[in-house]
C-alpha cells in the first residue's frame, strides 16, 4: 500500500509535477500559433507612436484611402511618415528580430551550447571590421552595408575552415576558429578606430556598432526579407535532423544523419540570416541569446515548434526594443544598448529557473 501511494504521487510529488508539464506543453503545442497575433498586434501599433503620432482610427482611414483614392488623404505627411519611414523600418525590424532568434536557435542545438548566439563564428565582428573600414573610406551607406555583408561573410568562411584541423572534435574546432577570427577582426576594428578623423569618421563608426534601424529604406525590406525566406526554409527543412544532432554527434550518426551535412547547411543559413542583418542595422546583441531560451522554456526542444516560436518572440521583441528607442528619449537610442540592457537581467532569470530545475 505503501508503494502504490507513493507511485501514484501527491500534490506535491515529481510523477504528477511531470504530468502538469506534458499537459501544459502539449496544450502549448496546439495552441502556439495565436502567438503571431502578438507581433501583429505590436505592428500595428508602432505605427501609432513615434515623433509624429497618429492615432489609430488616422492610421487605417489613411490606409484604406492610399489603396482606394490617394487624393482623398488629407495629410499627406501622413502619408510620408507611414508608408515611406515607418512601414519598412517596422517590417525590417521584425524580419530582422525573427531571423535572429531562429539562428539562435538552431546553432544553440548544434554547437550543444545554451550560452552560443548567432555571432559565435564571427560574423558580427567580420561586419563591424566591413562597415569601419567601408565608413573611414567616406563610402556611401549602401556601400558600407555591402562591405560589412562581404566581410561577414569571410569571417564564417575562415572560421569554418579550422574544422578541417580537428576532424574529431568539429564542433570544438569551430567554436576555436571562431573565437580566434573574432580576435583578429576585433584588432583590425580597433587599429581602424585609433586612426579614424575623431570628429567625423570615428563617432559614425561607434554608432553603427551600437546598432541601429534608423537608415532604413524601402529597399531594405526585400535585402533581409529573401535570405530570411531561403535561409528559413532551409532550417525548416532539416528539422528533424537538428533535434538529433542537438544529442550529440555520435548519436546523430548511428541514426544515420550526415553530420557534416547538417553543420554545413545550419552554419549557411544562420550565416546568411545574421550577416545580412547586420550589415543593415549594425551589432544587436543578446536578442539571439535571450529569445532561444524564452522559445525552448515554452515550447520544448522540438525544433518544428521551436523555430516558429522562436521567429514569433523574435520579432515582438525587437519591435518593443525599437518602439522604446524611437520615443523614450529626446533623440533616438541605438537598440543596441537597449538590448543588452534589457537582455542581461533576462537572461539572468531565464537561467535561474533553468538552474532551479536541474
Amino acid at each position: 500500500m505503501k508503494k502504490t501511494s507513493e507511485n501514484s504521487g501527491t500534490p506535491g510529488g515529481q510523477p504528477l509535477l511531470l504530468t502538469r508539464q506534458q499537459r501544459r506543453l502539449r496544450i502549448f503545442q496546439q495552441w502556439w500559433p495565436i502567438l503571431i497575433l502578438i507581433p501583429l498586434a505590436l505592428f500595428v501599433l508602432s505605427f501609432t507612436l513615434g515623433r509624429y503620432p497618429i492615432s489609430l482610427q488616422d492610421l487605417f482611414r489613411t490606409i484604406y484611402w492610399r489603396f482606394k483614392d490617394p487624393s482623398q488623404i488629407a495629410d499627406q505627411n501622413m502619408k510620408t511618415v507611414l508608408f515611406n519611414v515607418r512601414l519598412p523600418r517596422v517590417i525590417v525590424v521584425l524580419i530582422v528580430g525573427a531571423g535572429i532568434s531562429i539562428a539562435g536557435s538552431a546553432y544553440q542545438g548544434m554547437f550543444r551550447n545554451p550560452l552560443v548566439s548567432p555571432d559565435i563564428l564571427g560574423v558580427t565582428a567580420g561586419a563591424s571590421f566591413g562597415a569601419a573600414l567601408a565608413i573611414i573610406q567616406s563610402e556611401t551607406i549602401s556601400r558600407i552595408q555591402v562591405t560589412a555583408l562581404v566581410f561577414a561573410l569571410l569571417a564564417v568562411f575562415l572560421s569554418a575552415r579550422f574544422e578541417r584541423f580537428m576532424p574529431s572534435d568539429p564542433i570544438l574546432a569551430l567554436v576555436l576558429g571562431g573565437m580566434l577570427v573574432k580576435g583578429l577582426f576585433n584588432a583590425g576594428l580597433s587599429i581602424i578606430k585609433f586612426l579614424a578623423d575623431p570628429d567625423q569618421s570615428l563617432p559614425a563608426i561607434t554608432f553603427w556598432l551600437m546598432g541601429s534601424f534608423n537608415d532604413v529604406e524601402r529597399k531594405h525590406v526585400l535585402q533581409v526579407l529573401i535570405p530570411l525566406i531561403f535561409a528559413a526554409a532551409i532550417l525548416f527543412f532539416n528539422r528533424q535532423k537538428l533535434n538529433v544532432i542537438s544529442f550529440g554527434e555520435e548519436e546523430a550518426r548511428s541514426m544515420g544523419v550526415n553530420t557534416r551535412r547538417v553543420r554545413f547547411t545550419t552554419i549557411l543559413a544562420c550565416t546568411i540570416i545574421t550577416a545580412s542583418s547586420v550589415s543593415i542595422c549594425g551589432q544587436i546583441g543578446w536578442v539571439g541569446l535571450v529569445i532561444p531560451h524564452l522559445a525552448r522554456a515554452l515550447a520544448g526542444p522540438n525544433y518544428r515548434t521551436l523555430l516558429p516560436i522562436s521567429a514569433i518572440l523574435g520579432s515582438a521583441y525587437l519591435v518593443i526594443c525599437d518602439t522604446i528607442c524611437r520615443n523614450a528619449f529626446p533623440v533616438e537610442l541605438p537598440i543596441g544598448i537597449l538590448t543588452s540592457v534589457m537582455g542581461i537581467p533576462f537572461f539572468a532569470v531565464i537561467f535561474k529557473q533553468r538552474a532551479g530545475k536541474a
